[in-house]
């Protein structure tokens, strides 16, 4: 290979990087974004106690926490919580209800024992 085909791979190795790179930023920041939305409308639907205990039940498992604030915020824009009894912002003892619903439901669905 010559001189001139090596210079011209290097650089459009180094555009493919620099492209890579730019996707990958671009990529940060819209989860940024998703992730400052989430968290200013989970402020509305909790109170700070309740935010508390989500952010601990998010130290302990991260998905389950996740799953959760996606309900919350499923059921906020479709104003079911009010349905539920519950007023905005959710208090900590109403967001320990609504758990119990959900971790009795998961466990429900999770565990079919059959005998043969």
């Amino acid at each position: 290979m010559s001189e001139d085909e090596l210079e011209q791979i290097r650089k459009r190795k180094e555009m493919e990087l620099r492209q890579r790179i730019a996707l990958q930023k671009q990529r940060e920041a819209q989860d940024q974004e998703i992730e400052a939305q989430k968290n200013a409308i989970m402020r509305k639907i909790l109170d700070p106690d309740a935010r508390t205990r989500l952010t601990n039940i998010r130290m302990v498992k991260p998905q389950f926490a996740a799953q959760i604030e996606l309900q919350l915020i499923q059921l906020a824009q479709t104003n079911q919580l009010s349905r539920l009894g519950v007023h905005l912002p959710m208090s900590d003892t109403d967001f320990k209800k609504i758990l119990q619903r959900i971790s009795t439901s998961e466990k429900k669905e999770k565990f079919k024992i059959r005998r043969i």
